[in-house]
């Protein structure tokens, strides 16, 4: 049977040949003998069905490919509400963004965390919250979010600033010439290691560095997998995945994390609650923090990167950027350099309204995620005017944002770059029209209703403080001149990785020319004084 799959795979794919994919060869394993027939007579009221001729797989493998063009096209035949049968199951496409609401508002019927504790479970070996052994855990952990708002989210806020300048400073103190390196390598190791030592704690170890770096190395194996993780595909096809992920829950254990220095209260939280649960043993609970510790980066470091990347593409954005940090800095009386540090308030970060517009371009442009919810009855959603899609137990209902941000008549010219794109008048621009109509939702890089990220408020100060620690101390350039795109392999997943890393180089910045501006605005100020 597997090799008459991984024919019927080839051809969906039109690849001349798949038997040497270690991946197909996965998926093909994984097919059932028994293909599902819930969705075999359509009922009335449910919406157009593209089932796909592949057993069990349906669209998966199109989907997978290139789901952005294969919804566009599916929108143009057949409406805004359609259904597709992707591996398994049979997910309605809800594409007019008028329409979400009535999918985020309706947590009764359409429910979320059931469905994201089981992929969890499963992909970070830990029991489902869902089963019963925990009582009120799933309810617990949630209420610890609220280390990540308000005055608790200023404290790890200044905290990451903090590491974020510290390991800026022991990477590139000596760059005082131009140092050349690759662009995703250095976000993704700047990145995770601030990240990691403000939730977990710093190393004690005089190699503090090398041990954070070996966990980084693993975790970027496992992540190559996620995937096929998210997708189901057994961990022990996935060739040292499973060696890979054990050895990563392994540091997490009790024994090591006394050991780190300075964590988190939101972390130090997680562990006094997973100690009230007997029946969740020591590796279930490693295994729940390693869980957070990529919840923390996996979408994190290649925003960073998009974000920078960017940036370095168009020199006007940059000038735009760096200009606001710098004037920033001077009003504030802050110097720059390696011996100096920043600080910046909750208000001073948010009032960077260039930076925040730049950054909510990348997200728009390199951000994939699929806000699902499931059916959990036979009923009929009611939508805008008379519309209605009938729905099925167990269905799934999608919404695909990306389809949002690259609409033309949302953002003009929406496969272009606009830095200044979220900027009216100097403000914060908020509204956005769709055919002569206001829209409620029109950027959803971090979920919606109740799947909605909740470090979201974490991560974008993040992303923006490393822009701010970078552009403030460095001059950077692109060294390769070529186009780095999106890889689609994680359609669906969050925020897309690079197809290719591309090579830049950096030097600190002349003190001398700050002090030269700084002297000549003083200027300006005595001149209009007197």
């Amino acid at each position: 049977m597997v090799f008459n799959s991984v024919k019927l795979i080839a051809a969906e794919l039109n690849m001349s040949e798949a038997n040497d994919d270690p991946h197909v060869f996965a998926i093909a394993k994984c097919l059932p003998d028994v293909i599902p027939q819930t969705w075999s007579i359509k009922k009335a009221g449910e919406p157009p069905l593209i089932n796909g001729w592949i057993p069990y797989l349906g669209k998966a493998l199109i989907f997978r490919k290139d789901a952005y063009n294969f919804l566009l096209d599916q929108q143009k035949k057949l409406g805004d509400i359609f259904t597709v049968h992707i591996a398994g199951r049979y997910i309605t496409f809800i594409m007019d963004p008028f329409l979400y609401v009535y999918v985020i508002r309706n947590s009764k019927q359409l429910e979320f965390h059931e469905f994201a504790d089981k992929m969890a479970s499963k992909t970070f070996d830990y029991p489902a919250l869902s089963n019963g052994k925990f009582p009120d855990l799933k309810e617990n952990l949630h209420r610890i979010y609220q280390y990540l708002q308000g005055k608790p989210l200023d404290t790890i806020s200044d905290h990451m600033m903090k590491n974020l300048q510290d390991i800026f400073e022991w990477k590139c103190s000596q760059a005082t010439d131009w140092e050349t390196e690759k662009m995703y390598k250095f976000c993704c190791s700047v990145m995770f290691e601030a990240s990691f030592v403000t939730l977990y704690g710093r190393v004690p170890a005089a190699d503090g560095h090398k041990v954070i770096s070996e966990i980084r190395d693993k975790f970027i194996k496992f992540d190559a997998s996620f995937p096929y993780l998210a997708a189901n595909i057994p961990i022990e096809l996935l060739g040292a995945t499973k060696k890979v992920r054990k050895e990563l829950i392994h540091h997490f254990l009790l024994q090591n994390m006394t050991k780190w220095l300075g964590g988190s209260k939101v972390v130090q939280a997680r562990q006094d609650i997973f100690e009230k649960y007997e029946l969740l043993g020591d590796y279930d609970k490693a295994a729940h923090h390693f869980a957070f510790l990529w919840a923390s980066v996996g979408n994190t470091i290649p925003a960073t990167f998009w974000a920078m990347y960017y940036l370095l593409r168009h020199p006007e954005a940059l000038a735009a950027v760096r200009d606001e940090i710098d004037h920033l800095l001077q009003s504030t009386g802050q110097e720059r350099g390696p011996t100096y540090n920043i600080h910046l308030t909750r208000e001073q970060l948010d009032n960077l309204v260039y930076l925040e517009s730049a950054l909510n371009e990348s997200l728009r442009m390199c951000s994939s995620s699929m806000n699902i919810r499931i059916s959990q009855e036979d009923f009929v959603l009611k939508l805008e005017g008379n519309q209605e899609v009938g729905l099925r137990k167990g269905d799934w209902i999608a919404l695909y944002p990306q389809i949002l941000h690259m609409d033309p008549e949302v953002y003009e010219d929406p496969k272009e770059y606009k830095f200044d794109r979220y900027i009216e008048n100097g403000k914060k621009k908020t509204t956005f029209y769709k055919a002569g109509r206001k829209l409620k939702y029109f950027l959803m890089p971090f979920g919606s209703g109740i799947s909605m990220c909740p470090g979201r408020f974490l991560a974008m100060n993040e992303m923006k403080m490393f822009l701010f620690v970078l552009l403030a101390h460095f001059d950077v350039e692109l060294v390769e001149n070529k186009a780095v795109r999106l890889d689609n392999s994680r359609m669906g997943l969050g925020i897309l990785l690079p197809d290719a890393d591309i090579a830049f180089r950096y030097k600190l910045r002349s003190l001398r020319k700050q002090k030269k501006k700084r002297a000549s605005m003083a200027s300006v100020v005595s001149e209009t004084t007197f």
